[in-house]
């Protein structure tokens, strides 16, 4: 499973990727459960943007959820800062 994070906005607009692809990783079988609860987790509707926010797409192999900072489940804060951590 191909998993691919972009995060932009914040203070500074800068725009992050990264991906990881869990076939090769130990803790491949967990990363896919928590994907799968992420992309399936309660995404509120119509929550405005937080000024200096950040924004994110989270791509799993060929499904997109586009989501804002704060109104994330823990499951998708957990995602997102596990793939973003693999390009630091």
């Amino acid at each position: 499973m191909l998993i691919t994070v972009t995060r932009t906005g914040g203070f500074a607009g800068r725009e992050q990727t990264a991906s990881l692809e869990t076939e090769c990783r130990a803790d491949g079988p967990e990363l896919e459960q928590l994907a799968e609860r992420a992309l399936s987790g309660e995404i509120p509707a119509g929550q405005d943007p937080v000024p200096d926010g950040f924004s994110y797409v989270i791509r799993v192999d060929n499904k997109l959820v586009e989501l804002q900072d704060p109104y994330l489940t823990e499951d998708q804060r957990q995602l997102i800062d596990t793939v973003l951590a693999t390009a630091a």
